[in-house]
């Protein structure tokens, strides 16, 4: 089995502070895709380049304690792509693949962590133009490799993906386009939201993110943003899923899925 985990991390040195390496140790995914890394290579340098014994590369924002994306794996990829090729979404360090080919395939990894829209409009506006930017980037890549990408997309994407979605019909994270989206990227995009292949009535066991606010974690008042979307092949390969709870690194939970391959 290959061991896919993905966790929004709301800061490297925090996540570390509270015991993520000892889990990752512990649970040995074969990768982590981690995302908000909020740091830039000097803070890594000497500290996290390695967690738990796995190599990192990292797509780090040019803002200061912000964003950034980051894969762990012992693996070696044959390529490392950094960014989009969108400037205005690759300084704000969203989007890492690592391509694993071999003379039969072609297979990659990916670390994306999408906007959020939820601190006003500008972001929200911000928002829609990575989705109509990463939806071709995804179309363009499927028709070439196969691929996992593992992040925090924003998006609930139906109403069993978070607790409270009538009070949230007007708020970023649910709104109809941000739904719609994701129903265009798994219906004629072609490609699998993996969790909910496995999973496809789980409710609040799905959740992956919870506001620090109100008790919401305490309460399970949940939203499911963390996915791993693949092309159908590698979805197909899909065995096991779970969403890691018993501690917390982060106002997210780590979301691991077991494939049956290899890479």
């Amino acid at each position: 089995m290959f061991k896919l985990s993905s966790l929004n991390l709301n800061g490297i040195r925090s996540a570390t502070s509270k015991g993520l390496a000892a889990w990752v140790a512990a649970t040995r995914p074969d990768c982590i895709c981690v995302q908000e890394v909020k740091a830039q290579a000097p803070d890594v340098a000497g500290r996290f380049e390695q967690l738990a014994g796995l190599q990192g590369y990292f797509h780090f924002a040019q803002k200061k304690g912000y964003s950034g994306v980051g894969i762990y794996t012992p693996l070696s990829p044959s390529d490392v792509v950094v960014g989009l090729g969108v400037p205005e979404f690759d300084d704000e360090g969203r989007y890492l693949e690592l391509r694993f080919d071999t003379a039969g395939r072609k297979r990659s990894l990916i670390s994306c962590y999408f906007p959020s829209g939820s601190s006003g409009e500008e972001r929200q506006q911000a928002k829609f133009r990575f989705l109509d930017a990463v939806y071709p980037h995804l179309q363009a890549l499927k028709e070439q490799r196969e691929f996992i990408l593992c992040g925090d997309v924003n998006i609930a994407h139906q109403e069993i993906d978070l607790k409270n979605w009538k009070g949230n019909l007007k708020n970023s994270g649910f709104l109809p386009e941000e739904r719609a989206w994701m129903t265009r990227l798994l219906g004629e995009g072609g490609l699998v939201d993996v969790y909910r292949r496995l999973e496809p009535s789980a409710g609040e066991t799905a959740y992956t993110w919870w506001s620090n606010r109100g008790q919401a974690y305490a309460k399970n008042v949940g939203w499911r943003l963390d996915y791993q979307i693949a092309t159908p092949a590698l979805a197909q390969c899909a065995r096991l899923a779970g969403v890691y709870k018993d501690a917390r690194f982060s106002d997210h939970a780590p979301l691991t899925i077991d494939y049956a391959l290899d890479f």
